[in-house]
């Protein structure tokens, strides 16, 4: 069984490296997307003195730093644990989310500033044309790379790339907002050139700057909430219990199940009751089986089990997850193994321990 686990753990580091390497590469790509755009947005915003087109350029500003720090973030969780960092480095893409989001937040802050002063001084814009198209190219461009790092970002559970995709996305709904605006005061120059749609623009520019605070709030919520060693999904948690449930009757309960997450690394911990008769190599080779099962479900977990001898003179379904049928326990009563008890209320596995 020890050779078949590492066979496992053989395949899911050559997985593991080939995640790493994709990781880093889309996160390279956002990174030259997003300088290009910025560049782009600041150059063609000031010469057509459009503070919705000057915003997005802010906004792609904030996203280049983003991919940045989602770059550095994914090199820099892919190292393996040592001795400082004996749970590896995953947290580093939280810290990463969690600051990329607050980072939007105050662009927000900036763009709504911006706009509501020009909203008071309204300004002319100059060959609003040139933006529309800037605005197409951003579109087009931030489609492509958002979908890129979503796929990666999903596949590879990086919470990084998942945050810098939310941000690319949320820079193709506020182009289009951008464009939508300065659409309208193209067409309205045309076919109304004596009406004010001024306006227009800077109210774009507030639109937009509340979806990025809008984003910004979940992604937050998303990235802060392993940090604070966060349970995994319950869907998630449901899955593991399945794959030791799997194993019984030979184990016969699970309990002080605890999970978390850091990064895309998950980490699993619980105690195994099993026959008190069973040799060490044999619960060993149990555990080793069970937590191949989960690691070949979810690459990169971290499993730790703890044997216990299996009183079932004292278990119950609610104190010790006890994973035996009522027949079962019948049938290694008559054997003289189990006794059977009543339920009646007991101290928690805490207090015992």
């Amino acid at each position: 069984m020890n050779g078949q686990l590492q066979f496992v753990e053989a395949i899911m580091g050559n997985g593991i490296e080939d995640r790493d390497r994709r990781k880093k590469n889309v996160a390279l790509l956002s990174v030259f997307s997003n300088t290009s755009l910025v560049f782009l947005k600041i150059i063609v915003g000031m010469m057509i003195g459009s503070v919705s087109v000057i915003s997005e350029a802010v906004h792609s500003g904030v996203d280049l730093i983003a991919a940045v720090i989602a770059f550095f973030a994914v090199k820099t969780s892919a190292k393996p644990a040592d001795e400082d960092h004996p749970f590896g480095h995953g947290k580093v893409e939280n810290i990463s989310g969690t600051v990329e989001a607050l980072l939007i937040l105050i662009a927000a802050g900036w763009i709504i500033y911006e706009a509501i002063g020009r909203l008071r001084n309204p300004v002319p814009l100059d060959e609003p044309a040139l933006g529309l198209a800037v605005m197409l190219v951003s579109v087009a461009a931030n489609i492509f790379v958002s979908r890129k790092l979503f796929i990666v970002g999903e596949e590879t559970d990086s919470v990084a790339l998942k945050a810098d995709a939310w941000h690319l996305r949320t820079d193709v709904y506020t182009s289009l907002g951008v464009l939508t605006g300065l659409l309208i005061i193209v067409l309205g120059g045309y076919i109304s050139p004596s009406t004010n749609l001024q306006w227009v623009d800077p109210i774009a520019a507030i639109v937009v700057a509340l979806h990025i605070a809008r984003t910004s709030y979940h992604l937050i919520l998303e990235s802060a909430r392993d940090l604070i060693d966060f349970g995994l999904p319950n869907d998630e948690i449901e899955e593991v219990r399945r794959h030791i449930a799997a194993f019984a009757p030979t184990v016969r309960g699970v309990h002080r199940l605890r999970t978390r997450k850091a990064g895309g690394n998950r980490f699993v911990e619980f105690h195994l009751r099993v026959d008190s008769s069973m040799s060490v190599d044999e619960s060993h080779r149990i555990t080793d089986m069970i937590a191949c099962a989960i690691k070949q479900h979810y690459p990169g977990t971290t499993v730790t089990i703890h044997i216990e001898p299996c009183n079932c003179a004292k278990a119950t379904a609610g104190s010790c997850g006890c994973l035996l049928s009522e027949e079962a326990r019948r049938e290694l009563n008559s054997k003289g193994l189990v006794k059977i008890t009543a339920p009646k209320l007991e101290t928690s596995d805490a207090d015992r321990d």
